[in-house]
């Protein structure tokens, strides 16, 4: 087990051998790896590979991350009519979340799909603006098969997923999905802090794995969010302000 003060060195050591190991591979070109979460040859036969899921088949609502790799992730989810809530960059505003309705956008999904496109063709949302969430997406560093992960160090995949566990968006048959290299798939143990939430799809271009069991957060935990952090996303910065003891989790999101 590692000890807590020692995980973000544990994973980040981590990372360092996925983002080298795929570079010294062929498997992400250069410009897309160190500080990143990679991208990845295959991406879009991994989004393929998900594509033919129950559980993608069966969602109508996703959240996704605004990440490269799993840009045609997103194309394909607007393309099967579903409606995407993707993470506007750092969470920079106090409504967190693109909402593009594949109905609703004037341009091609290609292009709503890329963030700074999103950001001129799709209405930000709060979260009290938003339904219960079928499908999560989420980029990954590392994996493992437990469901275990490791994002590029920001923070921002917990941070939104346990903003929408405190809303009361996550149901208990919410999936969460992630697609990734097979070079990224860990065959061990990986650190886990008390905020982690596991994936229950790892998809590679090549292969599905069910990972057997599911961590979820119950909402923000306000211990590992950093001052600066909380100051720098306005979500989190109201939420603050009103939890009346830091350390512990509002009961729910103030509408």
């Amino acid at each position: 087990m590692t000890d807590h003060a020692e995980i973000p060195e544990a994973k980040q050591r981590i990372r360092e051998r996925v983002w080298d190991l795929l570079l010294r591979e062929g498997a992400s070109p250069a410009s897309a790896v160190h500080g990143k979460i990679p991208y990845f040859v295959g991406a879009e036969a991994a989004a393929q590979r998900l594509a033919d899921t129950p559980q993608w088949q069966a969602s109508r609502t996703v959240k996704a991350n605004p990440d490269w790799p799993q840009l045609p992730v997103r194309i394909g989810a607007l393309a099967a009519g579903k409606i995407v809530y993707m993470a506007v960059p750092r969470l920079a505003d106090i409504r967190p979340f693109f909402q593009l309705d594949p109905t609703q956008l004037e341009i091609p999904f290609d292009q709503a799909a890329i963030p700074e496109a999103a950001a001129r063709a799709a209405p930000k949302v709060h979260i009290d603006e938003m339904p219960q969430i079928d499908l999560i997406i989420c980029g990954s560093v590392a994996v493992n098969p437990d469901g275990t992960r490791i994002g590029k160090g920001a923070g921002y995949s917990d941070i939104e997923v346990a903003l929408l566990a405190q809303a009361g968006l996550l149901a208990p048959t919410t999936v969460i999905a992630t697609t990734v290299h097979q070079l990224q798939v860990i065959n061990h143990t990986l650190p886990v802090a008390r905020h982690d939430f596991t994936v229950d799809l790892i998809v590679t271009p090549d292969r599905l794995i069910e990972c057997p069991s599911s961590r979820r957060p119950d909402g923000l935990v306000w211990q590992d969010l950093a001052a600066g952090k909380i100051a720098a996303i306005p979500v989190l910065a109201d939420l603050a302000g009103r939890c009346p003891t830091e350390g512990t989790s509002c009961p729910e999101l103030p509408g």
